[in-house]
This record gives structure tokens, sequence and C-alpha cells, in this order.
């Protein structure tokens, strides 16, 4: 996921500004309103400690950390190696950071950059969350199609289970569980992960390549985000896609601010952030198309007050046999978004 980029199109951004224009009366004017850089090289997902006011980025090398006050950027916090997942758990005290190429997860202190675990997570761990409810860390790894659960606290693997089907985003389920998008499969699967076992798969009609999800509205409603240029709203309880919408090409993340009844598509392929009400749980829709920049596929929300942190890059053109291009020396940098003074 470091270098998942796709080229963009002014085709698709057309489309999807005339999907959006039925909306542009109650649409929120976000716009990129400052830009803060960083070191090179490249990066995967980012997360906003709301509690320390820090957001951490997972890049090739590092976790890189910044102050979003002063925008002091710590380039390395802590050295990684292919790192895909930077997560502040336990009200900012530790980072949860998953590293794709040793295959570890790391437990890192985030005062210090201390690594205080490390634990192995099969092959190529990548997207991870935390459910505060039950006090685990639960580790994709689609290198070996297994998910590790950990506790926090004590850093104990508790539980290892096998699902294929491209293990990607994941989020709780709101009992012990989770739903993950399988990206080679096109479906959600729904397992229980104390038992190991697979509840579900939920079909995705019209969705190739779900990556990014997120789950709302008091866990009655998913969001996934496909390759192919749509997301897709689905009702939890019967598993049926209530909504399929046009965002960009190449979104790799859903970013949920339910406080402001609106989630956000990073679609790095397009080089655009797509806004979407979810207000009305029943009426999701396209709200606003947000220009950011080619390459700004993932990203995170502050909580407090909606600021919007996309990391990315001007990328070279594709070498041969390459699908995408490299991040150019000099060049990486974090877009941060926020409504219009």
């Amino acid at each position: 996921m470091l270098t998942r980029f796709l080229g963009s199109t002014a085709f698709a951004v057309c489309c999807l500004a005339s999907a959006a224009a039925g909306h542009a009366a109650s649409a929120p004017a976000y716009a990129v309103v400052d830009k803060v850089a960083g070191a090179d090289g490249g990066w995967d997902f980012a997360n906003v400690d709301p509690v320390r006011g820090v957001l951490y980025v997972a890049r090739s090398n590092a976790v890189m950390a910044m102050d979003i006050a002063t925008h002091k950027v710590t380039d390395a916090l802590a050295t990684a190696d292919g790192s895909h997942q930077a997560l502040p758990i336990e009200s900012g005290k530790t980072v949860v950071q998953t590293d794709g190429k040793t295959g570890l997860t790391r437990f890192i202190d985030a005062a210090t950059g201390h690594i205080d675990a490390q634990l192995p997570s099969g092959q190529k761990p990548d997207a991870a969350f935390y459910d505060a409810q039950t006090g685990k860390v639960a580790v994709m790894s689609p290198g070996s199609n297994t998910i590790t659960t950990i506790l926090a606290k004590s850093h104990k693997v508790v539980g290892t289970m096998t699902l294929e089907g491209g293990l990607e985003f994941a989020v709780t389920n709101g009992k012990g569980g989770a739903f993950i998008n399988l990206e080679d499969a096109a479906k959600i699967a729904e397992v229980d992960l104390a038992k190991g076992k697979l509840l579900r798969k939920i079909e995705l009609p019209g969705c190739e390549g779900p990556t990014g999800l997120a789950r709302f509205a008091h866990g009655t409603r998913l969001i996934s985000a496909c390759a192919n240029g749509v997301a897709l709203v689905i009702d939890t309880a019967s598993g049926k896609t209530l909504t399929t919408l046009p965002i960009g090409k190449d979104a790799d993340a859903v970013l949920l601010d339910e406080a402001r009844g609106l989630a956000f598509v990073p679609c790095g392929g397009s080089g655009t952030l797509v806004a979407l009400s979810i207000a009305d749980a029943n009426n999701v829709s396209v709200a606003q198309i947000i220009p950011t920049q080619v390459g700004a596929k993932t990203g995170a929300i502050d909580p407090r007050d909606g600021r919007i942190y996309l990391p990315t890059a001007t990328l070279a053109a594709p070498e041969p046999g390459a699908k995408r291009g490299k991040p150019l020396p000099g060049t990486f940098t974090i877009l941060i978004v926020a409504p219009k003074a």
C-alpha cells in the first residue's frame, strides 16, 4: 500500500463535479489551507492523537510525528521497515506500528520513541485497529492471510485466524469482532476474533478492490471505498448495499467525522478528497469534491476541529513495467484541509 497510486483524468474529475452539483447549496466549503514538509520516502496510513495533539504517519522507514499546534515534524519517532500503520492508543501513550517487511507489530512509547514490544504478526502486516471495548489490537497480514489479535496492555498475542481474499482495512463490529474489506474477493468479511471464526461475507456489487472502510450510525452502516471509483454504503444488519456513490480513483481510506455529519474519501489517483454527507444514514450523498494532490490517498481527521491531514508527494512517471511512479525527492508534504474562513 505504500505506493498504491493511479493516474488522474480530467474526465473523472468532471464527472465527480457533476455528481456533487446537486448538493452545492449544503456543501461544506473545505479546501487545502496549509502544507507541512517532511522527509523523503513512501507513506501509508495516518492517524491523529487528539489527546496529545499529534499526527502520526506510517512512513517507509520510520514513524513520523507532527505536533499539530506548531507543525513541528519529527521525521523518525522510531525507525521502521515498510511501515503501514501508526496508530495511537491508550490516550496517546502508545503507538502501534505494523512493519510490513519484518512481519512485526511494534508497541512504541509515544513520548520517547522506545520500542516497548515487538511481536510476530504474519507476513506483510498492514492495516490494524484498536478495539477499546476489548483492549485488543487486530492486525491484518495479507502476505499470510492471517489476522493477529494482541492484548494491548500485556503485549500478548491471544489469537490468530486465517482468512483469504486479500486482507485490507478493518474496523470493529462492536461485538469483539471485525468487519474487513477483502480486496481480492471484493467482499466484506465479518469475523469473531475471539473464536477465530468467519461469521459471514457481504457482497459488494459493482465494487472492485475495496480498500478504505468506516462504520457509523451507531454501527448500522458501513462505507467501503473501491478502486474503481465508487463507494458503497452498506446496511450492517442485512448486508445489503443501500447506495453506490461516485468518488475518485485510487481511494485507500475512509475518514469519519460523525460529529460534523461527514465522511471523507481521499482519492490519490484523481487528486481529490470526496466529502460525503452522512448525517442521514438513509440518504448518504456526495457533498463536495475538494481538489488536493495526486498521491493523497490516505489521511486522518482531528476530531477536535475537523481538520484533515493528507500525506502525499509529487510522483515521477512510472518506470517501464511499473504501475505507479515513485515519490520525487524533496516533495513529501502533509496537506491540511479545513473549512474556508
